[in-house]
């Protein structure tokens, strides 16, 4: 069977091995497609596998011999799920693979906002602390995190794990709930409402989905509700801001800082607001991206063909597939074009 990574480089740049993969199938691997390249690499593909590149329903219909869908990630737009259903494909994605990495990531954007340890480095390389007068200087005020309030916008496994690091700086933990229904009680966390989450927090952390509910969650209108001295921490997905919004409150004051590891366009157009604002650190989409957690994708990546060779697919997130699936009868073998 024909086994085809459309972008590979993201995930392995060269220090993780394919050779796990390559056993269960012809395996080709492509570093990046762009659009018009598409076609012709999965033409012939069995089993596509694809990080960012889009699978439409136009190309899905152009890919006769398709069984299968891996998405290299936990979110899963990039891919017609209903199209793949329909035609008996399964898409199947890796959760949960990065949760300490992007926690950690957190507290990286953080700690940064605080003390600035980045300009402070700059400045002692560029001879600022040989000519000082004194036996040290600042150049942005210090902030201590220990009985200031973390706001988390989701408590998922991400939200918590942040959760546990923040009690560990001594940080008083609140939470967003969702839904109608009144959250279970989690050790450490106080759930709020968004209001009061907004205006009690000196740290607000976003890890919510996007969702329409959620898109462009923060804009002027919540960041009025928010302390001025507060920082804005977004690990999760680029849209959840109102980016000019933001700048704004950031050129005027009204917002003390913000770290953002992800953006609404990425790579983001030069025009994005958010790449000159002042005390905003933008990092490219990289919380997710310590070779532990790439490796972790790797197992689940491989796990999941390999269920789905062996007929009991995993990870399966098109419903509608499994709907199907269920009054067929899947005693027999998987047969491929080779």
């Amino acid at each position: 069977m024909n086994i085809v990574v459309l972008d590979g480089f993201t995930l392995n740049p060269g220090d993780l091995d394919w050779g796990r993969l390559e056993a269960l199938g012809n395996l080709t691997v492509y570093e990046r497609t762009l659009p018009e390249q598409l076609m012709e690499r999965a033409a012939e593909a069995n089993l596509l596998l694809t990080n960012k590149t889009p699978l439409s329903k136009e190309t899905l219909t152009g890919l006769p011999y398709l069984r299968y869908i891996g998405v290299l990630a936990t979110g899963y737009n990039v891919v017609d799920v209903q199209a793949a259903a329909s035609r008996g494909i399964p898409v199947t994605n890796v959760p949960t693979y990065g949760t300490h990495s992007v926690a950690q990531f957190v507290f990286a954007l953080l700690l940064e906002l605080c003390h600035r340890v980045q300009m402070h480095g700059n400045a002692v390389r560029d001879g600022e602390w040989v000519r000082s007068s004194d036996f040290c200087f600042t150049r942005s005020s210090q902030v201590e995190l220990q009985g200031r309030t973390l706001g988390l916008i989701g408590l998922g496994k991400i939200g918590s794990q942040t959760a546990q690091i923040a009690a560990a700086f001594g940080m008083k933990v609140l939470a967003v709930g969702s839904g109608r229904t009144q959250p279970a009680p989690v050790a450490g966390v106080e759930w709020v409402s968004l209001n009061d989450l907004l205006r009690l927090s000196d740290v607000i952390s976003l890890h919510c989905p996007l969702t329409p509910e959620t898109t462009e969650l923060i804009n002027t209108e919540r960041i009025r509700m928010m302390k001025p001295s507060a920082f804005l921490i977004n690990t999760s997905r680029g849209p959840l801001i109102h980016e000019q919004d933001l700048a704004d409150a950031l050129c005027e004051g009204r917002l003390a800082g913000a770290g953002l590891d992800v953006l609404s366009v990425e790579p983001p157009l030069p025009s994005n607001p958010l790449l000159s604002a002042p005390n905003c650190i933008v990092t490219p989409h990289i919380a997710w991206a310590t070779k532990d957690a790439r490796g972790r994708l790797m197992d689940t990546a491989v796990g999941n063909v390999r269920a789905f060779l062996m007929g009991e697919p995993i990870n399966v997130v098109n419903r509608a597939y499994l709907e199907i699936r269920k009054g067929e009868d899947t005693s027999g073998s998987t047969t491929f074009r080779s």
